[in-house]
């Protein structure tokens, strides 16, 4: 599941760099395009934040699904030393 969150968190940040270098393209190569540079500026730090939110969210669940399994895996080893117990 963490994998999907850093997949959205790059392709929010290719586009978010697509976006940033789009203020550096003169507005006569961008026809039908927003023209002025502080639109894809703010536009590109909207990216940033968000790819940065999806990468939080993916470390975050990441740790979630490797605590998640070392608990699980320390009930099972606690369960196998009982069971050897008893016999």
């Amino acid at each position: 599941m963490s994998r999907n969150f850093y997949i959205l968190a790059a392709t929010l940040g290719l586009f978010a760099l697509i976006s940033a270098a789009m203020t550096l393209v003169p507005s006569s190569f961008q026809p039908g395009l927003p023209a002025n540079g502080s639109l894809w500026r703010t536009v590109a730090l909207f990216l940033v934040l968000a790819s940065l939110g999806a990468a939080l969210i993916g470390v975050m669940s990441h740790l979630f699904e490797q605590v998640d399994r070392h608990s699980q895996e320390a009930r099972k080893e606690a369960r196998r030393k009982r069971r050897e117990e008893k016999n």
